[in-house]
């Protein structure tokens, strides 16, 4: 089989010269069994990494996830363009599900695709962050509201280690992870009203709202996510107690300060 050429590779978009350098992404550490052999694993990805840490059956989806995660953490710079070999050089595996999540990325609106070069991280402004926490308000608060007059005690109190998760995330400073106890508390909150459609429009919407800003001078800081996180807690309280006007100035407080 012949090679392709460098020419063939750039028509791909698999341009790697000059490239920003990309810091290592985190990819989310599951118990799995060990990858099949011959499944194509880098070796220096394999000697700096755990074997079962990239699963061939779910290797888009898990990259998908670190890609994620590294956007949020601001390990892929707005305005910056990486290149799907790049990439997969850094996650020790082929360009191709790399190119597939980054698709999917560019899809949802956090990246756009640079012909013959790779995908470029959109740039985002205050306003854009503001209008997405103005719909996050419209979508959610009536359905916490109508949720805190008809979801019984036992109910709520099923979410509380969730709402424990944020505020131990929150207290790392870690904002990928934050993004995720966060994103999981609001899921499923949202999930007792029975509406998936709601759920996933809600995921989408809080996804968005993690990316970083260009050019932001500073970052959300640990006081200011454990400020957020504390705002889970209370929230919980007032919906337990069906307290319907605490809960409607806790869920306008919290999207106000995103």
């Amino acid at each position: 089989m012949e090679r392709a050429t460098p020419v063939e590779h750039e028509a791909r978009g698999e341009h790697t010269h000059s490239e920003t350098p990309i810091p290592r992404p985190r990819v989310r550490r599951s118990p799995a069994p060990a990858p099949a052999p011959g499944s194509g694993a880098g070796s220096a990805f394999a000697s700096a990494v755990p074997r079962h840490v990239i699963q061939r059956a779910s290797v888009r989806g898990q990259i998908l996830d670190a890609l994620r995660s590294a956007l949020v953490a601001g390990e892929l710079a707005p305005g910056e363009v990486y290149s799907a070999p790049a990439l997969g050089e850094r996650f020790g595996v082929s360009a191709t599900p790399v190119r597939e999540a980054m698709q999917q990325l560019a899809n949802e609106g956090a990246v756009e695709v640079v012909p013959n070069r790779g995908f470029r991280v959109i740039r985002r402004g205050a306003r854009e962050l503001a209008e997405l926490a103005e719909i996050r308000a419209l979508v959610e608060m009536p359905v916490v509201l109508r949720l805190t007059r008809t979801v019984a005690a036992p109910r709520w109190a099923e979410l509380r280690p969730l709402a424990e998760a944020t505020v131990a995330a929150a207290s790392t400073g870690d904002h990928a992870r934050y993004a995720e106890s966060d994103g999981a508390f609001h899921a499923a909150v949202l999930a007792l009203a029975g509406n998936r459609q709601l759920v996933q429009l809600a995921d989408d919407l809080h996804r968005r709202a993690q990316w970083p800003l260009a050019g932001a001078p500073v970052r959300r800081t640990r006081a200011d996510l454990l400020a957020d996180a504390a705002q889970h807690t209370a929230l919980l309280d007032a919906l337990t107690g069906q307290d319907v006007a605490t809960a409607q100035s806790l869920v306008r407080e919290h999207f106000a300060g995103m």
